[in-house]
């Protein structure tokens, strides 16, 4: 890196040169644990050199207790790379459940971070009109951009806080005009083709009480990528991939010429490739479809993978995305975006493990039920759980994962595993030296979610 640079990488290829990373932030949840007590950032080593290898060397707790702590995001990144006034030093937490924002300085002491702001909700509310932030993206303007889920009443509406990047005041929303989208929650901008898309999860309100299947077939989950122009800030299309699909993680391909990129959808358990027509229009096919297993033993007749997190190497080779339900990590070659190539899959929990009280009746992928993926902590063993977020490394080496563990949180908490990746011919397998115990936590197991690396977190940049 020169000196007159700003934070971040030139590309995406020059991102894959960097050291490897030695730290990963992990925001750690109370919020339905049934401790009272305030979620933590914690601080996790991950240099395999270090004597503190796996281990968690730092905790910031919060000062309220309730947030739910979600995607974070920085003040800076490789969208401002060659503005040598721009720093990547804060990192910047949406709390999903009481609307605050965290504001922590990792630049002072990275190893050991530090509070810096608390934008309070009421200023979310009466500045905004929006609730429930979710995904933070730094933007080459020098601003914070938060996407939410809903308006302070828990109702649906697809929104964005815009924050100044130096201060951190709420500058107001990022959108114009009186049409919005019915729902909200991730996005992601191309600047090149002058474009921003959004997803949907669900109806805030209704989020609170846990998935019901009763809620299916009430417009109560979402089923659009809403397509907003990058210039004018101005809602203009809508994408529509099926009822109840609920798509969540978006990412186009890391290329700013690219004019396309894939979405999860979550309780259809499909991965969509949405891409530029000829028109200057936007459109989406499915391409990768996770097929139900028909089961006995569990709410439903049928299971769906539910797909939680997706993640595209930096090269834009490899699509990762993790079935929260059925238990694995894949690994897909999108050397063709039309027809992606199943290459490395790896089962590490979920419901459909032998010997657990969900039997698999018909599986039109595996010919017979996954052995439990038991992870040994001493001086006991704990079983398998369930993949909460997935985070790749630079070099697209290694892919971390956080477990929550099967049984009850209350009790066991989440563990943070990592994978061997096979960069050449595809191919994922667990490395049995990583792991780190959040259920040893001093105020008790917690749900460890989203994770981030300091200087180096490329994977969720955007490069105008």
């Amino acid at each position: 890196k020169c000196g007159s640079c700003g934070p971040g990488y030139a590309s995406p290829l020059d991102a894959m040169k960097g050291p490897r990373e030695e730290i990963i932030y992990v925001p750690c949840i109370y919020r339905n644990t049934g401790r009272n007590i305030p979620d933590f950032l914690a601080t996790v080593d991950v240099d395999p050199k270090s004597p503190c290898y796996s281990q968690v060397i730092h905790r910031l707790p919060m000062p309220n207790v309730g947030d739910e702590l979600h995607h974070s995001g920085w003040n800076a990144c490789s969208s401002c790379h060659g503005d040598p006034s721009k720093t990547r030093n804060f990192l910047v937490l949406p709390s999903l459940a009481s609307s605050r924002i965290y504001i922590v300085d990792v630049g002072t002491e990275p190893r050991a971070p530090r509070l810096f702001k608390v934008v309070n909700p009421e200023d979310v509310f009466w500045k905004c009109g929006l609730g429930y932030p979710h995904t933070s993206h730094c933007l080459g303007s020098g601003e914070v951009m938060i996407s939410t889920l809903g308006d302070p009443a828990g109702n649906g509406k697809g929104g964005f806080i815009l924050l100044d990047a130096e201060t951190f005041e709420i500058k107001g929303t990022w959108e114009k005009g009186d049409e919005v989208p019915p729902m909200g929650y991730d996005f992601w901008y191309q600047p090149r083709h002058n474009v921003l898309i959004s997803t949907e999860w669900a109806i805030p309100k209704f989020l609170g009480y846990g998935f019901d299947p009763n809620d299916l077939g009430k417009g109560r989950y979402g089923r659009r990528l809403n397509v907003w122009d990058w210039s004018t800030h101005r809602y203009i299309q809508a994408i529509d991939v099926g009822e109840d699909s609920a798509p969540l993680e978006i990412r186009f391909l890391h290329d700013p010429n690219a004019s396309q990129g894939f979405v999860g959808c979550t309780i259809s358990s499909a991965i969509h490739r949405f891409y530029k027509t000829e028109r200057g229009d936007w459109a989406a096919e499915k391409v990768i479809q996770v097929p139900s297993k028909k089961v006995e033993g569990w709410l439903l007749p049928e299971m769906p993978g539910f797909i939680t997190d997706i993640l595209i190497s930096l090269d834009d080779r490899f699509l990762y995305f993790s079935n929260w339900l059925h238990g694995d990590v894949r690994q897909y070659d999108i050397s063709d975006p039309r027809s992606p190539r199943l290459v490395g899959q790896v089962f590490v929990g979920g419901s459909i493990a032998k010997g657990g009280p969900v039997r698999v009746c018909e599986d039109e992928e595996l010919q017979s039920q996954p052995e439990p993926f038991v992870i040994q902590v001493a001086p006991q063993f704990l079983p398998e759980g369930f993949i909460t977020d997935i985070l790749i490394s630079l070099d697209d080496r290694f892919l971390y994962f956080s477990n929550w563990l099967h049984g009850d949180v209350r009790q066991d908490g989440s563990v943070m595993l990592q994978l061997d990746v096979d960069t050449e011919k595809g191919g994922l397998a667990v490395n049995p030296k990583f792991l780190v115990d959040f259920g040893k936590e001093p105020g008790g197991p917690c749900l460890a979610h989203e994770m981030r690396y300091p200087g180096g977190d490329c994977t969720s940049d955007i490069w105008l």
